[in-house]
């Protein structure tokens, strides 16, 4: 008699993952039977704290609210209300700023942008609040493609899908003074709904982030922070962790 198939993942970080992804789904039913219901759940955690206070080791989750909040890193530097769409400005020589957020279409409207500049660029420095994780990846994946870095400045910061972005670049700099966060995905553009209410689809996007990550030389398992923290939260990402999953690199 034949033993039964094991169809667990054998992988550690597979099951993890998979993991949180039954989570998030369960979670996400629950919230869809709550606003059918009309009622509001309730929490099993105590709220996160704003933006605005310190993070600290175990302590990384903020309320996730750019237009109200800016997070508390220094010097304190505040850009104003950033652009809803991608804008590409000239910095310095060939060092060149996008910021604002990620919307759908962003990536090829700054691709043609960036393939018109003179002089070509080298260098990009980034800040975001995120938005589109799909026109993330396709930028991401022609900043790569043309060997440019990427660039974070002291007081700025690069959130959501902007990792992605930020992840692009054949070197990152990344000042020690600004802040990078990560969490759930949304599903379709302007709803509250995340990405969990679509299993077909989160487990494709997520295998796809993976495979990018990798292709960028991220450690996936930065994953684990972002599939954890819900859209309306942040998972604020500290330098040693920064160095861990290999957005900064270290120094031979």
């Amino acid at each position: 008699m034949s033993e039964p198939s094991n169809t667990k993942p054998r992988n550690p970080v597979a099951r993890v993952l998979m993991g949180l992804l039954i989570f998030q789904i369960g979670l996400g039913l629950l919230l869809i039977i709550g606003d059918m219901q009309g009622l509001r759940l309730p929490t099993f955690a105590p709220s996160a704290p704003r933006l605005t206070e310190p993070v600290r080791p175990g302590d990384q989750r903020r309320i996730f609210r750019p237009d109200r909040d800016r997070p508390l890193v220094q010097p304190a530097r505040d850009p104003g209300q950033l652009p809803d769409r991608l804008v590409v400005t000239q910095t310095n020589g060939t060092t060149y700023r996008i910021e604002g957020g990620i919307e759908a279409g962003d990536a090829k409207r700054i691709i043609d942008q960036l393939e018109t500049l003179d002089p070509v660029p080298e260098t990009l420095i980034l800040q975001s609040p995120g938005g589109s994780v799909q026109d993330a990846l396709a930028l991401g994946r022609h900043v790569r493609a043309q060997g440019m870095r990427t660039q974070m400045l002291a007081g700025e910061y690069c959130y959501s899908a902007c990792p992605y972005l930020l992840a692009a670049g054949t070197s990152r700099d990344i000042s020690e003074d600004a802040s990078v966060g990560v969490h759930q995905h949304y599903f379709g553009e302007n709803t509250l709904l995340p990405a969990a209410f679509a299993v077909k689809d989160i487990q494709r996007g997520q295998a796809e982030v993976m495979s990018y990550l990798d292709d960028m030389g991220i450690d996936p398992l930065v994953m684990t922070h972002a599939l954890s923290t819900p859209p309306d939260q942040i998972y604020v990402l500290l330098p040693e962790e920064l160095l861990e999953y290999g957005f900064i690199e270290t120094s031979e």
